[in-house]
């Protein structure tokens, strides 16, 4: 049985400047019309702007970055917004904070990644190719659960699972 339900999913994190980003973008060309993805953070870049070092690791990996840019997560807590099935935090400070609550009572997870703009050198873009591979294993993961494994309980304990792994 194949289902024809597409699956949102939102990932956060707190700048929403490089990971949750990757996530998004990742998401949405690798996994045809499965999934939408969408990213937002509870402080967004205030210029909306993506770090560059995301836009170049994206770019450089053929990911493609048209559209891409930081939002705050209260664009998708209002009753207009799009409705998700997934939530999925990114980084340990925005999995700690109090979060809106969502329209729809989506499943949550949290795959835990380090900000590549913490490391050492502010031109090394090793760090931001690294992140993206790393949430691309996740999001392979994601992406390879059958239709009938994307069910709401299902999902969240798969999504928390392949956090883990």
């Amino acid at each position: 049985m194949t289902s024809t339900h597409t699956t949102n999913v939102l990932f956060i994190c707190n700048s929403n400047a490089a990971r949750s980003l990757m996530a998004e973008a990742l998401l949405n060309q690798l996994a045809g019309e499965r999934f939408h993805a969408y990213s937002a953070g509870s402080t967004p870049a205030p210029d909306g702007k993506p770090d560059p070092r995301t836009l170049k690791a994206l770019q450089d990996g053929g990911i493609s970055t048209e559209g891409l840019r930081s939002k705050s997560w209260s664009e998708f807590a209002s009753a207009s917004a799009p409705s998700m099935d997934l939530i999925v935090t990114l980084c340990d400070e925005a999995a700690g904070e109090t979060c809106p609550v969502w329209p729809g009572r989506p499943a949550t997870a949290h795959w835990s990644h380090p900000d590549p703009r913490a490391a050492d050198s502010q031109t090394n873009s090793d760090a931001f190719v690294q992140t993206m591979y790393a949430i691309r294993r996740h999001i392979d993961l994601l992406i390879a659960l059958p239709d009938e494994r994307i069910e709401h309980l299902v999902l969240e304990s798969e999504a928390a699972r392949i956090g883990t792994s």
